[in-house]
């Protein structure tokens, strides 16, 4: 089962009431977060008030988007980033938190422990964390 999937249906039962907005890679994730090309309209696509994504993406990887994210000035560097891989090696996870990561979750590979990961992703960041402010003052 795909994970954009587990993270729909999470939202869902979570009864999250922001959008969620998807991007295939770490590129349109970058034009996202610029509100650049088809992103422009912020009113249709606004900043995300959390970020999940996986280290492996294509065209540039999740620890391009994070560094970029965290040392872009402005309200981007305060958005949330959970980072959930399926890489366990000290060296990634260590890398995740120095770029400014959240958390880091290592995906489990039972697809039942999986939509229990984003659920408890949704929950926690979702709905229980206080969210810094992302409009410009």
């Amino acid at each position: 089962m795909n994970d954009i999937f587990l993270v729909k249906r999470a939202f869902k039962l979570a009864r999250v009431k922001n959008p969620l907005q998807v991007v295939t890679d770490g590129q349109e994730a970058v034009l996202y977060l610029k509100g650049e090309g088809k992103y422009a309209d912020r009113e249709m696509f606004p900043l995300p008030k959390l970020m999940v994504m996986d280290i492996k993406m294509p065209r540039c990887s999740g620890f391009e988007v994070l560094e970029w994210a965290k040392h872009h000035p402005g309200p981007l560097k305060r958005i949330p980033i959970v980072i959930v891989s399926s890489s366990e090696d000290p060296a990634d996870i260590n890398r995740a938190y120095e770029l400014g990561a959240n958390a880091y979750m290592v995906k489990p590979v039972d697809y039942k422990a999986v939509e229990h990961l984003f659920q408890a992703i949704t929950q926690y960041w979702g709905l229980e964390c206080a969210k810094p402010e992302l409009e410009v003052a």
